[in-house]
């Protein structure tokens, strides 16, 4: 799929940092570019337009980026698939654990430059993870890494306790 091909949602309460990440997406090619100033008008976006990524920023009014990722993973059908890209200009490991908790795919930290927005885009488009569902967590899985000599679900001692599927887009 070439970049022109995707359909992309920029949610982010900032008018300029929606145009920084458009004009950025713009002249790398995309061209379906869909906007929305808070997570509740993002989710109305998603209901009349399909969409290939989100990047949503984590700090907003009326619905913030975490209520965003979590109605957005208990969604039925296919956009609790979404590849979401979380904007925040705050990178300390509470928010970025609670956002990756929730589900989210990638951080973008502030301020951004035209080859990080780029970047992360390239990851969960050419390199997506494989989504996770358990009691406990739906999400893309968490492992950066792959373990070469393991063959299985669970990797952790006693979490026979806690059912896993690992589903491969």
């Amino acid at each position: 799929m070439g970049l022109e091909a995707l359909k992309i949602l920029i949610v982010d309460d900032n008018a300029q940092m929606r145009t920084i990440i458009g004009t950025v997406l713009s002249a790398a090619g995309v061209r379906h570019l869909h906007y929305a100033p808070d997570g509740r008008k993002g989710l109305e976006t998603l209901d009349r337009i399909g969409v290939d990524v989100v990047y949503v920023d984590y700090e907003m009014p009326v619905m913030n980026g975490l209520e965003f990722i979590s109605a957005v993973r208990a969604r039925a059908g296919a956009d609790r698939f979404l590849p979401i890209i979380m904007l925040t200009g705050h990178s300390d490991l509470p928010r970025l654990h609670g956002a990756r908790d929730r589900g989210v795919t990638e951080f973008l930290t502030k301020p951004v430059t035209a080859k990080t927005i780029l970047t992360r885009l390239g990851a969960v488009i050419y390199h997506p993870r494989p989504f996770v569902i358990s009691a406990r967590f739906f999400g893309p899985d968490r492992r950066r890494r792959s373990v070469p000599d393991y063959s299985g679900p669970l990797r952790r001692a006693g979490e026979g306790a806690d059912s896993m599927a690992i589903l491969e887009l």
